[in-house]
């Protein structure tokens, strides 16, 4: 049994272009349904819109919302690398040798400011996205977070996410998406979750009472208990935001517009 390995890109889209993420959601998602056919390890490179293969999946496509904290015009999306090293990593690889020409994307050359990808190892409790993706799993919002730890602590943290806040957000109809080390670094880990708005509006209201900022709903002391532990392994950035799934993407329940 390999470890799931995986990618997380965000892309960045210049202030004040509001369509270039429609644009640039709705070209990824076309162009990844056309490789629905492909078989396993059935990859080719084309040219203008690089590889093409059934085991680099893409399993989520989303647009950021900007007042969750995000910078402005921002996509973010989530590829499982079927087969792990061996299997999707490989031929993503494979597209650099010789740096072929047909490597560079010219069928959206100028829709993205600039982008940002982290490869990502399932640790233990991370479920298995394929068997997410045949299960027919959705959700209105996705939540993720960022986080700086210790060096050498990410599955340290992980592990006390997986036994102690999963099942506090599992309370919240929060389903755990993924549990990821941040791979070829030594202090980065990323979480993925899927909800509702009042599943996130509870949360947020629940915490709020746990310190005393509201009289109108319980408060839930095992959320501060949470941040407290958190702060036993973080040494720097911790970030979490929503996401809203772009229609026709794995996990959305939306169809293609």
């Amino acid at each position: 049994m390999h470890r799931g390995i995986y990618l997380l890109e965000e892309v960045y889209f210049h202030p004040m272009h509001s369509q270039r993420p429609l644009d640039y959601l709705r070209w990824l998602t076309g162009y990844k349904r056309a490789d629905e056919d492909r078989t396993t390890g059935d990859a080719e490179l084309t040219s203008g819109m690089s590889v093409r293969s059934h085991d680099i999946d893409l399993v989520g496509a989303f647009y950021a919302v900007g007042i969750t904290g995000h910078v402005q015009f921002k996509a973010v999306t989530l590829w499982d690398c079927i087969g792990g090293w061996d299997g999707g990593w490989r031929q993503m690889l494979d597209i650099y040798g010789n740096v072929d020409p047909r490597l560079f994307l010219s069928n959206i050359d100028g829709m993205r400011h600039h982008a940002y990808s982290r490869p990502m190892g399932g640790v233990p409790g991370t479920p298995d996205l394929q068997g997410l993706r045949a299960e027919g799993y959705t959700a209105p919002f996705f939540l993720y977070d960022v986080a700086t730890v210790r060096p050498g602590a990410a599955l340290d943290y992980l592990a006390a996410v997986r036994e102690q806040r999963a099942p506090i957000l599992a309370d919240y109809n929060h389903r755990l998406v993924g549990l990821y080390e941040v791979l070829l670094n030594d202090s980065e880990v990323v979480t993925f979750w899927g909800t509702d708005m009042d599943s996130h509006l509870a949360v947020q209201r629940a915490y709020d009472a746990a310190l005393g900022l509201d009289d109108e709903v319980p408060g839930d002391e095992r959320l501060l208990q949470w941040r407290r532990t958190a702060r036993e392994f973080l040494t720097g950035p911790w970030q979490e935001g929503l996401l809203a799934p772009f229609p026709g993407s794995r996990l959305s329940n939306q169809p293609t517009r």
